[in-house]
């Protein structure tokens, strides 16, 4: 894959699972454990999304062939979905359904909230395993496959740094600066959506 390909597949990836976004969800449902409890908490959660979206990767494009769906088609449903999302960020609708998904999973794991709710769905999302199959589909080699499996790793990296950073990012941005970086982060997803969408029409036969 190019340099702008890669750029591009790490932009996508960074704002759909929106990283500041899980920030005060992670702190809300470590809120008392201690600083080890909450690093295994962080630690486990990556490592399980990081599990999730490596089989989306390599089986994710297999699976819609088996059923019959081009990836044109998925371009375009894919985009649309991406596009409702950022629609939920820009309005705070994600950030709703977020934390009522946060507390439903609190409620059944009080004491390890890593793998519901925060593995699935807060990290790895519909749109995280749209994003991750598209992105699959535009490879041409092994090599695209490591690029985009080390691209995932480090959008984890980031995700691990906000959940150790949590406590000191809420004091310093408050609820009002998470929810423009929210809304920042909004805004790019709807761009790249858009694009997605445009690339599936054009991959269909259908040109601008």
């Amino acid at each position: 894959m190019e340099n702008a390909a890669l750029i591009t597949a790490f932009t996508s990836l960074f704002v759909i699972i929106d990283a500041p976004g899980l920030t005060p969800l992670f702190i809300a449902l470590t809120q008392g454990m201690t600083k080890a409890h909450r690093l295994r908490v962080g630690l486990r959660a990556c490592i399980t999304a990081g599990v999730l979206m490596l089989v989306f990767l390599v089986l994710g494009e297999r699976v819609l062939t088996f059923i019959g769906i081009t990836m044109p088609a998925f371009r375009i449903a894919g985009g649309i979905l991406l596009f409702l999302t950022a629609l939920d960020m820009l309005f705070e609708r994600r950030r709703t359904r977020r934390e009522s998904n946060a507390e439903e999973g609190a409620a059944e794991h009080r004491d390890d909230p890593s793998v519901s709710p925060l593995a699935i769905p807060l990290i790895v999302g519909p749109g995280t395993i749209t994003t991750i199959i598209l992105l699959a589909s535009q490879t041409t080699g092994i090599g695209d496959y490591i690029a985009i499996a080390i691209i995932l790793a480090l959008n984890l990296f980031i995700v691990f740094a906000f959940f150790l950073a949590a406590p000191a990012i809420e004091r310093m941005l408050g609820r009002v600066g998470i929810n423009v970086v929210t809304r920042v982060l909004g805004m790019l997803l709807a761009a790249l959506a858009i694009q997605f969408i445009l690339d599936g029409l054009s991959t269909s036969g259908i040109g601008f």
